[in-house]
């Protein structure tokens, strides 16, 4: 298998590059190096530039504003994308509800949802885990009882990552208690300003807002807001996971985190020298760049694969590129928490206008944000199907066991 790119992917590589590079705001390139949060304006703005160039939905079907780009034009407008680096489209509208309302939807929602979609005109987020179903999804409790033209929901959903900025949720509720709990689940899109609906924050261990309750009290949503079927939502859950496993192994991001090791790594010293030059810390680098190597060859490969794939199911191998993506991923914070060393002990809020932290940073000024990220990043081989899933996915789907 040839994995080297043509001159015609090559030349499409360096203009995607070039307009990162010259359209980004700098002050939001700023915050993703120093590994700060970005606010929900600074997505907003960037997902509108690349809505403007007509690249804030490049996998979508062209005729609702997608690039009718090949795999491989995918693969390196992300991996230039995560190396610039720059935020991606917002995933929940982008990849999750958007292709379902895409392949599922009918055309009343398509052309209401999805040009709002693309410029994040609308804030999408994600109602499907409960207290009680988490991998376990199929057990859900959250119930939506027609009443005329109207669902009434009750319920609570968890871990609703972004659900304070959000303007909609699409959620998966109980709509028929007697049958299989598979087959008696729709997928409903519902209004977050709709009476009856709180929000309430989970502080995470890092001491970030980022995750939420969402509880649904005699909550009234439209039939007509109901994607396909009735009872027929779990099949729509399934396409959705699939989308939002792509793209998960994020190997253009460690590419430039690793970048970042090796800058911050040249200004600590250990010792009488650079903590760079240090051997055993070069050892630790070293291991995590080859493996790095290897999973882009696999990613490549799983890329090169889906030209001759046939449908929408997603590839199994995705499941590989999950497990060793997320391990580096993590492999890479504890290498930047030993550069920071005893820095990392202090928690430091970030300095800006919402956090109202105006104290001087103890330590270095990049100090402050590495602890939090290392905590931050435990949740990565748990979200979008946990390792211990994946490796089941491949000793069926790959191994045959």
């Amino acid at each position: 298998m040839d994995l080297r790119f043509t001159a015609d992917e090559l030349a499409f590589r360096d203009e995607v590059r070039g307009f990162f590079r010259s359209a980004l705001p700098p002050a939001i390139r700023e915050k993703l190096v120093e590994g700060r949060h970005l606010s929900k304006d600074d997505i907003v703005a960037w997902q509108r530039i690349l809505n403007q160039k007509g690249w804030a939905v490049p996998h979508w079907a062209v005729e609702w504003g997608g690039c009718g780009w090949t795999p491989v034009q995918q693969y390196l407008f992300t991996s230039e994308l995560q190396q610039t680096p720059a935020p991606p489209p917002l995933g929940f509208g982008t990849t999750m509800v958007g292709p379902v309302i895409i392949a599922f939807g009918n055309e009343a929602q398509k052309t209401h949802y999805l040009p709002r979609i693309r410029n994040l005109d609308d804030w999408w987020c994600q109602g499907f885990s409960e207290p009680g179903s988490g991998s376990d999804l199929a057990s859900l409790r959250t119930s939506a009882k027609r009443e005329g033209d109207h669902y009434v929901v009750n319920g609570q959903k968890t871990w609703t990552t972004l659900a304070q900025h959000a303007d909609w949720i699409f959620c998966l509720v109980r709509t028929d208690s007697a049958a299989k709990k598979q087959e008696g689940i729709s997928f409903l899109l519902i209004d977050m300003q709709t009476p009856g609906i709180t929000v309430r924050p989970i502080i995470t261990i890092e001491g970030g807002h980022e995750v939420n309750e969402v509880f649904f009290d005699d909550v009234k949503v439209p039939v007509e807001n109901r994607v396909g079927d009735e009872n027929k939502g779990w099949d729509y859950a399934k396409f959705l996971l699939g989308n939002e496993r792509t793209g998960i192994a994020r190997v253009g991001m460690s590419k430039e985190k690793i970048r970042r090791i090796r800058e911050l790594a040249a200004l600590e010293r250990e010792g009488d020298k650079p903590l760079i030059e240090d051997e055993r810390f070069r050892e630790k680098l070293a291991e995590v760049e080859v493996e790095l190597k290897a999973l882009e060859m696999t990613q490549l490969r799983v890329v090169a694969a889906e030209r001759q794939r046939v449908g929408n199911r997603p590839d199994p191998a995705s499941s590989i590129l999950k497990i060793k993506g997320t391990e580096i991923q993590q492999r890479i914070t504890e290498l930047l928490l030993e550069i920071v060393g005893p820095y990392a002990l202090p928690y430091q809020p970030e300095h800006d206008e919402e956090e109202r932290w105006n104290e001087p940073p103890i330590g270095p000024e990049w100090a402050g944000p590495i602890a939090p990220y290392y905590f931050n990043y435990r949740k990565v081989s748990i979200y979008g199907g946990t390792n211990e899933i994946q490796k089941n996915i491949i000793a069926k789907a790959i191994l045959g066991l």
